[in-house]
């Protein structure tokens, strides 16, 4: 379900084992690219639908941040109801890219305490974040709302203390439910406005529609996320281009105040 329009090139990135899945599902292989100065800030990086933490961990070794380690797992191998049941690599259930389907709140749970369980043990002075694309994006957009209501819907309490999200090419899960979950938490309006969020979109992504992007950008501010970005790309498909990269790597920049200003990658 990914596409890429460049060639990563060599990987410099080091593997380790997965931590132990929250379900029966495991989680495959995680990439793991080391900082090259200072380190500042850690990002969990989640591929898209049919992809592994491999193919990313090579293109974000390019990206010019030597203060942000990247950490890139890969998703579970399921069967997924948009394929028609083919089983791939996927962070939950997808049955359609739309709001009036039923969410697979066991998946997205358990891929958010995955992700969540991979920024633990990180160092307490590090700052801390998750970006994605395409499924990547949607189940970033769904840890920080678990960070906001403090808890994932399953009521174990959110670990996290998140300081950035990046989406490309996304959706945002849930969005249907969000306005009466953020109702039951009297805490959760006022720790909306924190962590500042990147949306990047193609108008011409012809498998996540652009008015996906947009429309999740919508709804957050609708429920009180203050500090939301939202980018468009004429002529961006489905894929990554340098100007999108080079967007983001100048927003990590100044929101997570690295040191250093980035060049191009």
């Amino acid at each position: 379900m990914d596409s890429y329009g460049d060639d990563f090139g060599g990987s410099g990135s080091e593997e380790i084992l997965a931590p132990t899945p929250m379900t029966n599902l495991e989680f495959g292989a995680t990439h793991v690219v080391r900082p090259k100065g200072k380190h500042q800030a850690t990002i969990v990086w989640l591929h898209g639908m049919g992809d592994k933490g491999l193919s990313w961990s090579q293109l974000l070794e390019t990206f010019p941040l030597p203060n942000i380690k990247w950490i890139c797992p890969t998703a579970p191998t399921r069967p997924v109801a948009l394929l028609g049941g083919f089983p791939c690599t996927s962070w939950f259930d997808v049955e359609d890219v739309s709001e009036s389907v039923s969410d697979d709140l066991e998946g997205l749970d358990a891929s958010a305490g995955h992700i969540a369980n991979l920024l633990s043990s990180e160092p307490s002075d590090i700052k801390l974040g998750i970006g994605g694309f395409n499924i990547g994006a949607a189940i970033a957009l769904y840890s920080v709302v678990c960070q906001v209501l403090g808890r994932y819907r399953n009521g174990n309490p959110y670990p996290i203390n998140l300081s950035i999200l990046v989406g490309l090419s996304g959706w945002l899960p849930c969005s249907s439910s969000l306005r009466t979950w953020m109702e039951e938490s009297q805490e959760a309006q006022q720790r909306s406005a924190s962590p500042p969020i990147l949306l990047c979109h193609g108008l011409a992504d012809e498998v996540v529609a652009h008015e996906h992007g947009e429309r999740a950008m919508k709804t957050l501010a609708s429920i009180g996320f203050e500090n939301v970005t939202f980018r468009s790309y004429n002529g961006l498909g489905h894929y990554t281009i340098p100007e999108e990269t080079e967007e983001v790597c100048k927003w990590l920049t100044t929101m997570l105040e690295l040191e250093g200003n980035p060049s191009d990658p």
